[in-house]
């Protein structure tokens, strides 16, 4: 039975390939092979795993009780495999909400006692396989969590695969398809945390769009066409699809965001949109090394930059998830 986990407002169901092979889903025992085969498997255990059998759906639910499954683990010890699977099917390389969630999973399985090394299987062709992230309990602010260690950030149209954008003052971007849409979006900063994403600084928080817009069919679909990889989306600016954020400047160490991610669409939160959104900031002179807080409609994501001589070294995320009923 699949297990369902809420980080700040992200919900994904969390199962084993060992229940879902009992379900009549064909998934490989090897997580890599798992990961080459999704085509065959992933679509299927979306529509058995995550949809909302018998539960009654809220008018204003997305088609999907959750933003994704997460399949494993694979070993019964550590350092332990997974996949993170999109709602539309496709694999995803990093989820710092999936990673919180599988962390906590691990947890009340009684199979995650320390700090250890989780990695994501997939099947993006630009960025090698799996993505290792190490995954330590924590308490921050007299909560009880998890600290992800993201690495070292890259910045830049070449970090995430993109093409047809200009590059600006230190590495900042102006993707044409964003600026179409609205203007003020015309300042975009790429940064890859393990997954691509297109940071999009606005000068006033207004500018930020509305979680709500964003389901609406004409802006939904207006996003989804540079978000998603080919089919679904244009495979512009990236060819593998990017996820996709919006950053306004707060008070202090705090930024505002807003998140529509490749493969699932807008969100309540997104862990390593978070991250990026910490790590454009930074870049642009809002925000000072150390701790950072992410403002976004699920909650609020405090992220860690460890800064030296001016270089961004690393990257963490806090992160905390409950089960849901």
């Amino acid at each position: 039975m699949t297990q369902f986990y809420d980080a700040r407002g992200n919900i994904y169901g969390v199962i084993s390939p060992a229940l879902l092979r009992r379900a009549g889903i064909d998934v490989p025992h090897s997580a890599a092979q798992a990961a080459s085969t999704a085509q065959a498997w992933a679509s299927l255990a979306i529509a058995s795993e995550c949809g909302w059998g018998t539960l009654p759906r809220p008018a204003d639910a997305k088609a999907h009780r959750c933003d994704g499954l997460l399949v494993g683990p694979f070993d019964g010890a550590p350092p332990f495999d997974l996949l993170i699977v999109n709602t539309d099917g496709t694999l995803a390389e990093r989820s710092g909400n999936g990673l919180t969630i599988f962390a906590q999973a691990l947890t009340d399985q009684g199979l995650m006692t320390q700090g250890c090394e989780l990695r994501v299987h997939h099947n993006k062709p630009d960025t090698a396989s799996p993505v290792a992230t190490f995954v330590e309990p924590a308490i921050y602010e007299q909560v009880a969590g998890f600290w992800l260690a993201l690495g070292q950030p890259a910045f830049g149209p070449s970090a995430v695969g993109a093409e047809g954008v200009d590059g600006r003052n230190r590495g900042f971007s102006h993707v044409p398809p964003l600026a179409v849409i609205n203007p003020q979006w015309a300042h975009s900063q790429f940064v890859r945390v393990g997954n691509p994403h297109c940071v999009t600084l606005v000068e006033h928080a207004w500018a930020l769009p509305d979680n709500q817009a964003m389901h609406e069919r004409a802006l939904f679909e207006a996003l989804q066409a540079i978000a998603f990889a080919p089919p679904v989306g244009c495979g512009q600016p990236c060819v593998a699809g990017i996820n996709l954020q919006w950053a306004a400047r707060s008070s202090g160490n705090q930024v505002l965001a807003r998140v529509f991610e490749r493969g699932e669409g807008p969100t309540a939160s997104s862990g390593t949109s978070a991250s990026a959104v910490a790590c454009a900031a930074w870049r642009a002179g809002w925000v000072e090394a150390g701790d950072v807080a992410v403002v976004m409609p699920g909650g609020t994501a405090p992220v860690r930059l460890n800064v030296q001589a001016e270089i961004l070294l690393s990257v963490s995320l806090f992160g905390t998830a409950r089960p849901q009923a």
